[in-house]
């Protein structure tokens, strides 16, 4: 069969689907049932996963039990977020050229946290990032200063997941107002605290690890679809884009969202391609595989299928514009968030959009599960064990309590955050979570694996002032007043001009590191500097406890 007639086969399919999905009906009754299957589903691979948590590692890292391909799932599927799904999507159908940057930035920078960091990490650190900042510099300051620019980026995460949550699942159900998002949110919310509390990171790591084949072939098989409707020819569809923009030709240049500022599409890029390096919940993954051999088989695995979706996504992105259009979405619950459902609902009718929306449910919470239990590990780890109890906990189940605990705080504090950024592009709020990780992570990180003069007080101050200068310049950004979609409408406080902080912010964390560590006349352990070498590289030693 040729590409034409397959193309046809397809459009014939659809015949009752107009150009404006708003002919075709929604289910909410249908969407809720798949959404509950879905819920179901997980539910029950937490329960059976969470009969074997006995101890801290079986909790924090899975007892170290996955293989290279299960962790490249896994790893693709707390990557994958509804930033990815929704937010690209949506960008792209909107933004056109501009917004598919987030997909080059996005995986491009895997490519350098892989490449760079993932491995050393791993092979140097036990549970958390912090175990590896603190490896060779005093505990107590440094794992403080770690564990709380983890529990920052977080909450930046949080937000971006929630705000997705209330949005889709209000798509599902014809949910149109603040007060059903809202509700909607608290829902996410009180189904990711439990998910953590019983499933610890093997029932996380499951969760991951089906919600990426679901995403990976739902987005396949739309792509597909979407391609054979323009009979495999990508041109074809891209016109068909232009013809459907109000905007024209412009939706495939540049400069549709960021052209009348560089700076802040500079600033971005730094973000995005520098962040994952620097996000906490990424980075634990890979202390999840018993060995640096399969540490970077899962990295092999990861490429590929994060590599696959991203291209998957520009299909996706541009025919939302061209099936749906740019004004359909935006005006949806859920706004620009809505693209890839409205697509799937413009494709196969309310059952796939069910599917898609239920599969983006999941990946939303997956995707919360794993930063709660990232947050909660480095509260519990770093700061109640290392810190408070100074490493003498005497009771080992205590730790793990505590972890189970800040799991409850850190999912109201989520819930409460997401209500107030309803309406905020996802993928844009994640790149606000990238640049306050690199700018307060990834300094500290390069200098502890590769700069044997780095001291604590470079640490230190790297971390709080990546940290604070990246908070402080999105508090006064257009992100949170002075803007039509500012987090405080109405209000109008802003003294920095640029949407990310990044191009500002990165190069201050870099700086005071090393400006703090050349004028410390203090001397690091050189012996702890040469083992940590030694384990960064080798993976020798790495799976004893980090205790110094």
């Amino acid at each position: 069969m040729s590409t034409v007639a397959i193309g046809d086969f397809f459009a014939a399919g659809i015949d009752h689907v107009s150009q404006g999905v708003t002919e075709v009906e929604n289910n909410p009754v249908l969407n809720i049932t798949i959404f509950a299957a879905f819920v179901a589903v997980t539910m029950f691979i937490v329960l059976r996963a969470s009969r074997n948590n006995k101890s801290a590692s079986d909790y924090y890292a899975g007892g170290r039990s996955f293989t290279g391909p299960q962790n490249g799932f896994a790893i693709s599927g707390d990557y994958l977020s509804a930033a990815s799904f929704l937010g690209i999507c949506g960008a792209i159908a909107v933004n056109g050229y501009d917004g598919f940057l987030y997909s080059i930035g996005f995986l491009v920078a895997w490519l350098v946290a892989l490449l760079i960091v993932a491995e050393l990490m791993r092979n140097t650190g036990k549970f958390t990032m912090a175990d590896v900042l603190s490896f060779r510099l005093k505990q107590r300051p440094v794992r403080m200063a770690a564990a709380l620019s983890t529990l920052a980026v977080c909450f930046f995460y949080l937000l971006a997941q929630m705000a997705g949550a209330g949005g889709l699942v209000s798509l599902l159900m014809g949910i149109d107002g603040k007060i059903g998002q809202s509700l909607v949110i608290a829902v996410v919310g009180a189904l990711m605290i439990v998910y953590v509390l019983v499933g610890g990171m093997k029932g996380t790591t499951w969760v991951q690890i089906v919600k990426a084949v679901l995403l990976i072939l739902g987005a396949f098989a739309m792509t597909i679809w979407v391609l054979a409707l323009n009979g495999f020819n990508l041109s074809t569809l891209l016109v068909s884009a232009v013809d459907n923009s109000s905007v024209g030709e412009a939706i495939l240049a540049p400069g549709q969202k960021y052209g009348e500022n560089p700076l802040d599409f500079i600033s971005l890029a730094l973000a995005l391609v520098l962040g994952t390096a620097g996000l906490p919940h990424v980075l634990m993954r890979f202390y999840t595989v018993p060995s640096a051999k399969e540490a970077r088989r899962s990295v092999v695995w990861a490429i590929w299928l994060i590599g696959a979706f991203y291209l998957f996504t520009l299909i996706l992105g541009y025919g939302a514009a061209a099936l749906v259009g740019a004004d359909a979405i935006e005006n949806a619950p859920g706004g620009v968030n809505s693209a890839a459902p409205l697509l799937a609902l413009h494709l196969g009718g309310p059952l796939l959009m069910g599917f898609i929306s239920a599969v983006a449910f999941a990946t939303i919470l997956a995707v919360v599960a794993g930063l709660a239990i990232t947050a909660a590990a480095s509260f519990a780890h770093d700061i109640y064990a290392s810190v408070i109890k100074k490493g003498k906990v005497e009771d080992p189940d205590a730790e793990v309590k505590i972890a189970r605990r800040t799991v409850i705080v850190i999912g109201a504090v989520a819930i409460i955050g997401g209500i107030g950024v309803q309406g905020q592009n996802i993928a844009f709020l994640v790149a606000l979570a990238f640049a306050v990780a690199a700018s307060a992570n990834l300094p500290t990180i390069i200098y502890s694996l590769f700069w044997k003069r780095f001291t604590t007080r470079g640490a230190v101050w790297s971390i709080y002032g990546g940290l604070g200068s990246a908070m402080l310049l999105i508090a006064f950004s257009p992100v949170v007043s002075g803007s039509e979609t500012a987090m405080i409408p109405g209000a109008d406080f802003v003294l920095f001009p640029l949407s990310n902080p990044g191009i500002v912010s990165i190069p201050l964390g870099f700086i005071l590191g090393w400006i703090a560590s050349i004028t410390d006349k203090t001397v690091e352990s050189p012996e702890l500097a040469a083992e940590m070498d030694v384990r960064a590289h080798t993976g020798f030693g790495a799976e004893e406890a980090v205790e110094h």
